[in-house]
This record gives C-alpha cells, structure tokens and sequence, in this order.
C-alpha cells in the first residue's frame, strides 16, 4: 500500500474531480477539495494559499462557467498561473492537469483553450504533466440537451472513443502518485473508452433507454473550421494512448 500523503483537487466538485476525490481517499491519501463552494477560488486565489499547505501534487480538473474559446482560455490560464504561484509558495512538487485528445488540432473554441490551459500548466515553476482524454461517457446527455429543439436534437457527427469519467480519474490519480520525478519532454499520454463510437448512436442509445421520445439528427457546422476534425477520426486516440473501461452501452447498462 502507499505511504499517505496529501493531494488537492481542483474543480473537486465536478464531473472528473469529485471522482478523482473518491479515488484517491479510497487509496488513504489526504485529499484538500478545491472548489468555490468550499470558499477556494483559483481565479481570485481565495483560500488557495492555505489549502495547499503541506500538499504535495495538485490535480487540475477545474472547468469555468462558459464554453466560448476567449472565456475559457481566460478561466483556465488565470486558474494554471494562481495554482503554479500559490503552489510554489507552499512547496507543491507537483501538477496534474485533464485535457482533450486532439486539442493541439483546433483553430479555435474550446479545444484551442484547453491547449492554452495545456502550455500555461507545463511553462510554470513546478514540474507538471498532462493527461489527454476522450471524451466521457457524461457527455453524451449533455450534447443531447444542448441540441434539442423541440423534438428534434442536434448532434455533431462524431466518431470518438467514449470513456467513463471514473476510468479518467483513476488514471489521474495514477499520474498524480507515480513516484519519482515528471518526465520531461515525454509524449503527452492519452485515455480513451475500449473502442470507437459514434457520437450519433451513443445519444440514440442513451434516449432509447430513457424512454424519451426526442429523434436525434446528425449535423455539422460548415462555417466552423473545426468541423471536419469530427468526422475524419482525427480526434480519436493515438496508437499507444491507454484503452480502459467500459463500453457506452456497458456504462448505461450499469
């Protein structure tokens, strides 16, 4: 078993966080939850300096209120240089950040954002890696709600490789307790669901099990230079990324 030691997590209430919170107390490690219901705010620094006292890696799983490219890479570029600064303060020796597979693919949106949180979390003073993941299984529910129009929803034509929140969390908590230093200037490693899927299918399938009458439509946005990422499979994982979990249809069925 590992010696305990003292991690915290921010965005510890979110869709990855509170599971990575999870995984690693059930490991018996000491886990500081950053979140601003907690009254610690990585964009103001309120509180931050104090509960990272005594920590010895932060696992950066935090998300901002708004999906837009310039807003997001504002929250995640203030929140990567406040944790880096407070964390140096209080002998942090390490950070461990959440992104997207084929982020360093995209002109613009979200995807240019998280690879701004990217170079922001790996150019500051602590040692920092990152872990590039497909998209969760949570997701698929909220592109669902996003393009419902009445009883038709929208849903970008996407071949990806689903993979469960949990499984994500684990593997972050891995990185986070790896022992020894962060390899520097390794291949960013990469986790993804058991195998390919369409984005499609999996919101028919989820619908179909809810009961809910709504048809899902495929589409895609021509005047979005991103738009053929979707499609080409260019965004599924590289051949040595990390095949784990289970299944959509596995992880509905559970």
């Amino acid at each position: 078993m590992q010696a305990q030691r003292k991690f915290a997590v921010a965005g510890a209430t979110g869709r990855i966080g509170r599971h990575v919170v999870d995984v690693l107390e059930a490991r018996g490690h000491d886990v500081v939850a950053i979140s601003r219901s907690s009254g610690i705010d990585v964009i103001t620094g309120e509180g931050l300096g104090q509960a990272l006292t005594g920590v010895d890696c932060v696992i950066d799983a935090a998300t901002g209120p708004s999906p837009e490219q310039q807003a997001a890479t504002e929250f995640f570029t203030t929140a990567a240089r406040n944790l880096h600064a407070a964390g140096e303060r209080a002998g942090v020796r390490r950070i461990v950040v959440v992104s997207i597979i084929g982020c360093d693919l995209f002109k613009g949106g979200y995807g240019a954002a998280k690879l701004a949180h990217e170079q922001a979390t790996l150019s500051g003073p602590i040692p920092a890696c990152v872990l590039r993941a497909a998209q969760f299984h949570e997701f698929v529910e909220q592109i669902v709600e996003w393009g419902r129009q009445g009883a038709v929803s929208y849903v970008p034509r996407m071949r990806t490789q689903l993979v469960a929140a949990r499984t994500v969390a684990e593997a972050l908590a891995e990185l986070a307790t790896a022992p020894g230093p962060v390899a520097s200037g390794a291949p960013i490693p990469e986790i993804a669901g058991p195998r390919e899927e369409s984005l499609v299918e999996t919101a028919k399938l989820l619908v179909a099990r809810r009961g809910d009458p709504v048809r899902i439509e495929g589409t895609g946005n021509p005047a979005d230079p991103d738009d053929g990422l979707y499609e080409s499979g260019r965004l599924l994982p590289g051949p040595h990324a990390t095949l784990a979990g289970p299944s959509f249809e596995q992880w509905l069925e559970r």
